[in-house]
């Protein structure tokens, strides 16, 4: 199974020339999942090789509008491209009706409380209607995931109105699993899917996906030497079932299988100063071939950056090295830091103290990449529409 991460948006607070919103899509086998979607993100898809109508699975890290405002414009215009007006009146004869694209399925978006609110009342006053069904998974969070004031508002403002979208279906309500201070999202065949805690100005979550280890492969030589004809028989055996022979010999899995091939990890982590419930972050993200981490300003802006909430590239490689990621990726970096290639203006985001930072993000890596010096930890920058393909690991 192929899987690749795609930016569309590495920029914070808005989006610039330079930089989208925050946005980046996880892809595998085609279908994409999408983490945050700022204003534009609609339009950064559209350039992308991406496809929007891919999309089944959306995870909003929290409620600022730099990772929000384009979720309501993003899901009318998936609807938009999958479909024309359905005609009101039959034409006779009958004749076979087009060829038709796949429908929509339904897309499930996860994120804090009052995400199911917002939705409500962008798509409902602007009378959107939807042409799938959707539905919005909430996290409860904790009151230590943001300073007092903001974990009282806005969540004690929103109206105790449970009237449903007309798109809209019934969602979950997660709250924390005090077992492994985490939440899971999702578990399928494939994936299991689990979100934690982050400090920031309001109630933040980063999240993880951990792909289930495969079957190893077939040991097609052993099974010549038993006597096994290629055939059906090696779908039962890779798929972990008994074969028994035709002269009553039984075949396990275990005999011909080499060892399984362990699931690939992604991190992606929202705005945040700080981890909550350390223990649970740690467990969770260990040996993640990606981890995805904000640096919004540089080492010597550390004070200001945790002020608002938010990472350097030295506090995000201190998450890396405690995690023992493979690859380090940052991104959400300020606007006064432009895209590698592009030359900074004039005089851009010096400080009249002497201090290095001016403008420069290859800077922001450099700081990241001294941070975990002899760690063999890979220090990456994002830049909007970079690919990073993530390879199945060997046994």
């Amino acid at each position: 199974m192929s899987m690749d991460v795609t930016f569309l948006g590495t920029g914070s607070a808005y989006p610039s020339p330079h930089r989208g919103a925050s946005a980046l899509v996880l892809r595998t086998e085609g279908d994409c999942w999408l983490f945050d979607c700022g204003e534009g993100t609609q339009t950064q898809l559209m350039k992308s090789q991406l496809k929007a109508s891919r999309i089944t699975k959306v995870f909003i890290s929290h409620l600022h509008g730099d990772h929000l405002f384009g979720l309501p414009g993003l899901l009318c215009t998936i609807s938009l491209n999958w479909s024309s007006a359905p005609s009101q009146t039959p034409t006779p004869p009958p004749a076979p009706p087009p060829a038709q694209p796949r429908p929509q399925a339904q897309v499930d978006i996860y994120g804090p409380s009052g995400l199911r609110y917002f939705l409500r009342v962008a798509l409902g006053l602007s009378g959107s209607q939807l042409l799938f069904p959707y539905a919005v998974h909430e996290l409860e969070p904790t009151p230590d995931q943001c300073p007092p004031d903001a974990f009282l508002y806005p969540l004690a403002a929103l109206p105790c109105d449970e009237h449903l979208h007309p798109q809209e279906l019934p969602g979950r309500t997660l709250t924390l699993d005090s077992a492994d201070d985490c939440y899971t999202l999702l578990e399928d065949e494939h994936f299991v899917v689990k979100a934690f805690r982050l400090f920031h100005r309001l109630p933040s979550f980063g999240f993880a996906v951990q792909e289930r280890e495969r079957p190893g492969r077939l040991n097609t030589q052993l099974l010549k030497e038993l006597g096994v004809k290629p055939g059906p028989v090696y779908g039962r055996l890779k798929g972990g079932e008994s074969v028994t022979l035709d002269d009553g010999r039984v075949v396990t899995p275990g005999q011909v299988l080499e060892r399984p091939i362990p699931g690939r990890k992604v991190c992606v982590l929202g705005d945040c100063s700080a981890l909550v419930g350390h223990a649970g972050v740690l467990h969770v993200c260990q040996g993640a071939d990606l981890l995805v981490h904000e640096a919004t300003l540089s080492d010597e802006h550390q004070e200001r950056a945790v002020e608002h909430g938010h990472s350097t590239p030295s506090m995000a490689a201190e998450v890396a090295r405690a995690c023992q990621v493979r690859t380090l990726v940052l991104h959400h970096f300020s606007q006064r830091y432009r895209p590698v290639g592009l030359r900074a203006e004039e005089d851009a985001g010096r400080e009249a103290d002497g201090s290095r930072d001016n403008g420069d993000v290859m800077e922001l890596k450099r700081q990241a990449e001294g941070a975990l010096q002899g760690t063999g930890v890979q220090v990456v920058l994002a830049e909007d529409f970079l690919s990073l393909s993530i390879p199945m690991k060997r046994p």
